[in-house]
Parts: C-alpha cells; structure tokens; sequence
C-alpha cells in the first residue's frame, strides 16, 4: 500500500510568526476604571453591530475582559449602550 504524501507547503512545515501581546490598558497606571457609566469607553469594546470584542482583539487582560463584560451588561440593562444596532 502507498504511503501519502505531504505537500511542500502543508500547515505543519510552516512556522508562525510571533507577536508579543499588548499590554492591558486598565493594567496600566493612570487610565480610568472600568464603569457602567462610561458608556464612551465601553462603546470601544462594543462592535457596530453592538457585539462585544473578544481579548485577543482588544488586548485587555482577563481580569479586566470580565468586568468589561459585567460593566457592558449593566450599560445595557439600563439603556446606556444599545442590545442590538439596526
């Protein structure tokens, strides 16, 4: 029986490329918390579509993605930020 062949440019003889990340905005000092109320920096972390950007779009850190996430919630709850752009 005959053995497959790999292509010369399958996925495993490329290398990836390396990015370093960028450092989480709400990490550093002298930036504002994250607040419901703020609805101008919260609309940064929102699409148009009125979908939230995932951590590796927006280079927040994990701590701060969920109360991003929290803060976004409440925005909506109370008609701040929109559910949903038509």
């Amino acid at each position: 029986m005959p053995t497959a062949r790999r292509k010369s440019g399958s996925r495993r003889s490329r290398k990836k490329s390396f990015h370093p990340r960028k450092p989480c905005r709400f990490c550093q000092k002298d930036t504002p918390r994250i607040d419901y109320k703020d609805v101008d920096t919260l609309r940064q972390f929102v699409t148009d579509r009125g979908k939230m950007l995932s951590r590796r779009i927006t280079g927040v850190c994990a701590r701060h993605q969920r109360g991003l996430s929290r803060e976004i919630k409440k925005a909506r709850y109370i008609a701040l930020l929109p559910f949903l752009e038509d």
